[in-house]
């Protein structure tokens, strides 16, 4: 078919020389994959390369602590996909012996990997002809064939893996499918793309119908929720602090944050001595607070939108189960509450 020929042609001509395309180790495809999930190569490559010197075989990543993992993470965001990562190398290198299976079929038992990941580990590692749809894919096919189906509505991840399977070149899955992510992660790309310098500007649909820009059709609106987080930075006669591990469900899992108080709205101090007068995490006598930042950081999540302030709080006397500084900053926060530790 012409428009695999002319795709895979332009990918040995354009594709970027990355590290995780320099072998079929199935090993290093799925932790690539993994980490470039909703992340763009530019930020997970130094992340990629840090976790294959720290971890080279799956064993040395099983036989890791989950701090340590997260540790390694920090800053790269969507951490559940750390977790998961974990939870499968031990169950490859505990339950498989440390061998991944070898088809797609079998690869969709794995723990944390979907039909996605599978279907990239089968194609790039064993050449099988399973085709990979993810949001590149969507958008060069929506727009080469004018396909108008919201991508996400339920039936469009079969339409569009159905239209995958039949445009790809029998025994040439590894090279096709590594095509047609490059094509839309460099050429395709979501805004302003150079139609007149591509490889199908005589044969695109939505070029010729002018809905480049239209499509590919997403309707669903994600909603964001605001959170207030207030974040209370204690310290001691000893100059430690009090760090605690997030271990309910939600957003970082598992990390470790300074003791939370979450509120409405913005609060003003009188508003947090009140709150902290009615916790139990402290009972030390409060001696002074003091804001850190006016102006509250705001971090954006998928779902959500956190407003965050650090409160300096001095307590008297000595904190129980209290941390010094240098200790803190060797355990995995999210980014943004490290980058405060950091600059302590």
């Amino acid at each position: 078919m012409k428009f695999s020929n002319l795709l895979v042609q332009w990918y040995l001509q354009n594709k970027r020389d990355l590290p995780w395309r320099n072998d079929s180790d199935p090993y290093t495809i799925w932790l690539s994959e993994i980490m470039l999930q909703q992340t763009r190569v530019a930020q997970g490559l130094p992340y990629y390369l840090r976790f294959t010197e720290a971890f080279p075989t799956v064993f040395d990543l099983a036989n890791a602590s989950e701090q340590e993992v997260l540790k390694l993470w920090q800053g790269l965001g969507y951490y559940s996909r750390a977790r998961n990562l974990h939870k499968t190398a031990q169950q490859i290198a505990f339950d498989y012996s440390g061998e991944f299976p070898k088809n797609y079929k079998d690869l969709l038992q794995l723990k944390g990997v979907g039909e996605y990941t599978a279907a990239a580990i089968a194609s790039f590692s064993y050449n099988e002809d399973v085709p990979v749809v993810d949001g590149n894919v969507y958008r060069v096919l929506s727009r080469y064939f004018g396909v108008e189906t919201d991508i996400a509505s339920a039936g469009a991840k079969k339409e569009f893996t159905q239209i995958a399977a039949v445009v790809l070149p029998k025994g040439k899955a590894n090279l096709f499918n590594q095509a047609i992510m490059e094509f839309g992660a460099l050429q395709c790309v979501p805004k302003n793309p150079v139609c007149h310098h591509c490889i199908f500007n005589d044969s695109c649909v939505a070029l010729q119908r002018k809905q480049v820009a239209l499509l590919p059709v997403k309707l669903k609106k994600v909603k964001v929720t605001q959170r207030y987080f207030n974040y209370l930075v204690l310290s001691d006669d000893n100059e430690h602090t009090m760090i605690q591990q997030r271990t309910a469900k939600g957003i970082w899992h598992n990390l470790n944050e300074f003791p939370l108080v979450e509120t409405n709205i913005n609060s003003t101090i009188s508003d947090i001595i009140e709150l902290i007068e009615n916790q139990t995490f402290v009972r030390n006598k409060i001696l002074s607070i003091s804001l850190c930042n006016s102006e509250p950081i705001v971090h954006k999540l998928s779902h959500q939108q956190l407003f965050i302030r650090f409160w300096n709080v001095k307590i008297a006397g000595i904190l129980e189960n209290g941390i010094d500084w240098e200790s803190a900053k060797k355990m995995p926060f999210p980014i943004v509450i490290f980058n405060f530790i950091s600059n302590q």
